[in-house]
């Protein structure tokens, strides 16, 4: 009763602590990041996941260097055993050694109850070509992982880039929906009181209601879009999500023109080809570890032990002595014949390097199709953004002179509802062309290298 009495104690207190800790937790503010486009990328340098399991990609293979350095260091053990013969093994010995019959034996025991040993033994590499290459391959091996991380940063650099001016863009659209929204607040306004006045029908306030609805739920789908479009990129940083982020970069049309469609453009710019690169050269560490398995491997090894044999459990207290047994040797393993299985690893592990050295030439026309494509990309997005932006203007232009005709009362609620209808159909053109002109630098400074 006792027992449960302390049970039932410790399981309240631990839920109460529980309960405390989660309380703690949803009572916690959540944290407001402020980020440009360049903080924001550096913050998702060190922060997203995948970026930090590539980085520990880089120490696992550190460890594993170390364990190859270890192969050539000396390799040190130390043993200690005692043994109780339950029953002394018996051994025979022919009758005639002790004046008995030919052909007959006598069965003796030699030994002691207890015997007992203690000793190290030392064993070095002196020559092992398989492990010499390893030794020569940790520069490359590190080398290989961080080039994988840098290309995963690239990768994560470009997606925060995208989102991050898609939500900068987005703003400003949201400022464009809202004065178009607060100009057709005042055109339904006036339109009301003109069908008030009995100078319009009842069908031109309708329009102009669904025209204002309109706009009003483009907004809300907009809003929506940043709301998302603010999660994700959170997720990518790994912003925990009840924090709010805030954008502080604007993009301008100068801004997206600037520092694009250089004509030059080098193949070792791109991470993937120093990738590619540095892996060939670990392919030919591979084939000349297996030709140097063919050759014969030569190791040291020395071992000392102390040894003794008691009747009585004594070993401690005995005055008896231990006697010592030592020896140093020298091996050398000479490969004569596996099957053809050295040779078949040697044409394998050159093969791959073929295939490596055949990627290599394939990314390099690849960098340069997506160098090629991504510029034409980028000249027809800032083409039809420029173009766009014209449309604006002149719809701009068109909406401002129906409009002072309309407040000089020689206009029609008509030809204004239409002047703003197209005003809004060039805005939301515009906001597209821009949309795909980011993509589209993103797109080329990435193929390009150039991405910072």
């Amino acid at each position: 009763m006792k027992t449960r009495l302390i049970g039932f104690i410790l399981m309240t207190l631990l839920a109460s602590f529980c309960s405390a800790v989660s309380a703690q937790q949803k009572n916690t503010p959540p944290e407001i990041h402020s980020f440009t486009a360049k903080e924001a990328v550096d913050y998702s340098m060190s922060h997203a996941v995948q970026v930090k399991n590539a980085l520990l990609d880089i120490k696992i293979q550190e460890q594993t260097n170390k364990g190859i350095t270890a192969m050539a260091l000396p390799q040190i053990n130390g043993n200690v055993s005692l043994t109780d013969y339950l029953s002394i093994a018996t051994q025979l010995i022919p009758a005639e050694f002790t004046g008995g019959a030919p052909g007959t034996y006598i069965p003796i025991k030699f030994g002691t109850k207890y015997s007992g040993t203690y000793g190290a033994n030392l064993q070095q590499i002196l020559f092992d070509g398989q492990v010499f290459v390893g030794l020569q391959a940790r520069k490359a091996s590190i080398k290989n992982m961080e080039l994988t991380a840098d290309v995963t940063k690239e990768q994560i650099k470009a997606n925060v880039y995208k989102i991050y001016y898609q939500l900068a863009v987005a703003k400003r659209q949201i400022g464009t929906l809202d004065a178009n929204i607060s100009n057709y607040e005042k055109l339904l306004h006036d339109t009301k009181e003109i069908y008030k006045n009995g100078f319009a029908e009842k069908l031109d306030v309708d329009k102009v209601q669904v025209q204002l609805s309109n706009l009003e739920t483009q907004k809300l789908k907009a809003q929506n879009q940043i709301d998302a479009g603010k999660e994700g990129l959170k997720f990518l940083m790994n912003i925990p999500q009840r924090d709010e982020i805030v954008l502080t970069d604007t993009l301008s049309d100068e801004e997206l023109k600037s520092g694009i469609l250089n004509e030059d453009y080098n193949y070792e710019d791109r991470k993937e080809f120093q990738l590619l690169e540095n892996s060939i050269e670990l392919g030919q560490f591979n084939v000349k570890r297996y030709q140097l398995s063919k050759i014969p491997t030569l190791s040291f090894s020395a071992n000392v032990n102390q040894n003794a044999q008691r009747n009585k459990f004594d070993f401690f207290k005995g005055s008896e002595p231990w006697y010592t047994s030592s020896f140093i040797s020298f091996n050398l393993s000479i490969p004569i014949f596996d099957g053809g299985t050295r040779n078949s690893n040697i044409q394998t592990a050159k093969l791959n390097l073929m295939k490596m050295n055949n990627q290599l030439d394939q990314l390099k026309s690849s960098i340069d199709n997506d160098v090629a494509q991504s510029r034409i990309n980028m000249k027809t997005a800032l083409i039809t953004m420029d173009s766009q932006k014209k449309n604006i203007d002149l719809a701009q232009q068109v909406y401002n002179s129906t409009k002072l005709k309309y407040d000089q009362g020689l206009g029609s609620n008509q030809e204004i509802s239409t002047a703003q209808a197209d005003l809004v159909t060039a805005q939301n053109n515009y906001y597209s062309s821009l949309y795909d002109a980011i993509i589209a630098k993103i797109d080329y400074l990435t193929a390009a290298g150039k991405l910072q």
